[in-house]
């Protein structure tokens, strides 16, 4: 049988040490069954067995293989498209409710890490830096529309104060968020799998779901067994493949880069990013970069619609680096790997169930540290019959793509282009 190993990361090479875990062999039955051990599935789980629920997870690779174990690191809270978006697209209540949601994810991972001891340099302080006048004047109503909803740590910077925390000349201001911040991410999946099995959860690596086999009590297939299971959650997101139809038609697998330089002198590490805060900037394909415990830094950027691997990723996200940081000329890049999203057209999470058993929580579009956390939470909810906060979310409008599977690449390539020469000349 196929062993799927982590791509070659900073993340994957800096893991935490894990026990083996074996693939599924035979029958099992279950209350939950979970596909996919990433931060969606893992959240989902742990708050399923804090209710008395016995929960199964089959995993296709590994603990943390997909986006959970390869992002920027960056605790960001809200969703990809505002509030204010979705209020405008689903009227005042339902937009309260998500509105009080959008800023609970963070403090649901820094739950988890003080509840189970999960080692994975938890840091606080995530800056949004504006390049323009236009996207400060964005991040000043940002601020309001979140306080409107009692989220209050945040500043507004000017130029001189972001000078302060982030030692690159092309900001003109911008906003902290100090509920914000940063972690290892995928020493935080395997921090949440160690945790799902110390309250009696089954995680089966190397372990694709092949088949769902719906009906009143539904059995998910795999190469050499089968899950039968009162519930199923479909937690795949970019790496389901086509295994549920339905969702595939109205979501695409994207491809975002990340490099890792050498370790840096503790002298410039410290004069990049004086207070070790994350960093992303207010483009509409955003670069977003973070010193790692170790003081290397993390640059990430670029979207690839469709999911393809880049021939050399350096290549791609090194000047951008050197753009924000000139002063890394001669730094060597230690690694560079790429991960894959999932968008959705209305740029908002897809909650929803298939039938009556069958749920699902999927196309978190670039936003998925803290939304995953939540959506674990609204699922498991949703599961014990307390279905308000899920339907807040399932009420949410989505579409296809324009022209279908074959066009939804070029279609998405051609908007990203539109609105990246609309940041470029800064209107």
């Amino acid at each position: 049988m196929a062993n799927t190993p982590y791509p070659q990361s900073y993340y994957a090479a800096s893991a935490n040490p894990v026990p083996p875990r074996p693939a599924l062999q035979g029958e099992v039955e279950t209350d939950v069954c979970i596909i996919g051990a990433g931060y969606t599935g893992l959240s989902s789980a742990l708050f399923l067995l804090e209710n008395g629920f016995k929960v199964s997870i089959v995993e296709a690779a590994k603990v943390g293989f997909g986006a959970s174990g390869r992002n920027g690191g960056q605790i960001v809270n809200s969703y990809s498209r505002d509030i204010d978006v979705i209020e405008r697209t689903v009227g005042p209540k339902q937009a309260q409710l998500l509105g009080q949601m959008a800023f609970e994810g963070g403090r649901i991972i820094r739950e988890r890490v003080a509840k189970y001891n999960i080692q994975c340099d938890l840091k606080d302080g995530g800056v949004f830096a504006a390049l323009t006048s236009k996207q400060m004047g964005h991040l000043e109503s940002q601020k309001r529309l979140w306080e409107r909803f009692g989220h209050t740590q945040l500043e507004l910077m000017d130029q001189k104060r972001i000078r302060e925390v982030v030692a690159c000349d092309s900001y003109i201001g911008g906003m902290l968020d100090m509920s914000g911040g940063h972690i290892h991410p995928l020493n935080l999946a395997l921090g949440e799998a160690a945790a799902v099995e110390s309250l009696g959860g089954i995680i089966y690596e190397q372990t694709p779901a092949v088949r769902i086999e719906r009906g009143a009590n539904p059995v998910v297939h795999t190469p050499q067994g089968k899950v039968r299971a009162k519930f199923i959650i479909v937690a795949g997101n970019a790496y389901l493949g086509n295994l549920v139809p339905e969702l595939a038609s109205k979501s695409m697998p994207c491809g975002t880069q990340v490099i890792t330089t050498e370790p840096l002198d503790a002298d410039l590490a410290r004069t990049l990013l004086p207070q070790d805060y994350c960093v992303e900037d207010c483009n509409y394909l955003l670069d977003y970069y973070r010193l790692t415990s170790d003081k290397r830094l993390i640059f990430g950027g670029g979207v690839v619609y469709g999911a393809r691997d880049p021939a050399n990723i350096e290549a791609i996200i090194r000047p951008k680096m050197l753009k924000a940081f000139p002063q890394l000329q001669n730094v060597k890049i230690d690694y560079a790997w790429t991960g894959n999203f999932l968008l959705t057209l209305s740029r908002l999470p897809q909650v929803g169930r298939i039938g009556d058993n069958i749920y699902y929580s999927q196309g978190c579009s670039g936003h998925g540290v803290t939304y995953t956390h939540l959506a674990g939470k609204v699922l498991a909810e949703a599961l014990r019959g307390q279905a308000e906060r899920f339907d807040a979310f399932a009420g949410l409008p989505h579409y296809p793509f324009p022209g279908g599977q074959m066009l939804r690449v070029p279609f998405s390539a051609i908007g990203a282009w539109y609105y990246s020469l609309r940041d470029r000349l800064g209107f």
